[in-house]
């Protein structure tokens, strides 16, 4: 499985490919920083955005896309350009017609590092670690994207299967009852 992980942002998009060959074996494909102007109109920094994901897509042929679930912050103006961020992600994602999964800060922390109180320099160190990478990636936006792919890869596929048997065991006790 490929996964694309997208820690979204206007000014900063972290991008990241992982593959996984088998649950411990995952392999890095690529990372990367889209950056925008801050100076160019929003609309046009949502297109620029848009165009270089899509040759993120193109590129590599994800199977899933995760992207960092937006959360209420302190600073409303960095929120909304997140969320804007993460908005472009999941459209492009529905357009191509490949599976989202969304997952917080804390559930990534967890996954790659044992907490969810880790702080940034634990998870890079950890995504180094894991991915088998001679340095740790710069900047912190492309750590966070291959954190959020390597998360979806070890926990959100177990929650996706977990999600499959509840509905399988449903069914069945459904029809039993008939």
């Amino acid at each position: 499985m490929k996964v694309l992980g997208v820690d979204p942002g206007l000014t900063r998009c972290g991008v990241g490919v992982v593959l996984r060959r088998s649950h411990q074996d995952l392999e890095m494909l690529g990372v990367g920083v889209i950056q925008t102007s801050s100076e160019l109109a929003l609309e046009l920094r949502l297109l620029e955005l848009e165009r270089q994901l899509m040759s993120w897509i193109n590129e590599h042929n994800p199977d899933v896309i995760a992207v960092e679930r937006v959360f209420s912050q302190l600073n409303v103006k960095t929120a909304m350009a997140t969320a804007q961020a993460a908005g472009v992600a999941l459209l492009i994602a529905a357009r191509s017609g490949i599976p989202v999964a969304m997952h917080t800060p804390t559930e990534v922390k967890a996954a790659v590092t044992g907490s969810g109180r880790a702080d940034k320099k634990q998870v890079a160190t950890m995504v180094q670690n894991i991915l088998k990478l001679e340095s740790i990636p710069k900047p912190v936006d492309s750590t966070d994207a291959l954190a959020l792919a390597i998360c979806h890869l070890w926990r959100g596929t177990g929650d996706a299967r977990l999600t499959q048997a509840v509905e399988r065991e449903k069914k069945r006790l459904k029809a039993l009852a008939r």
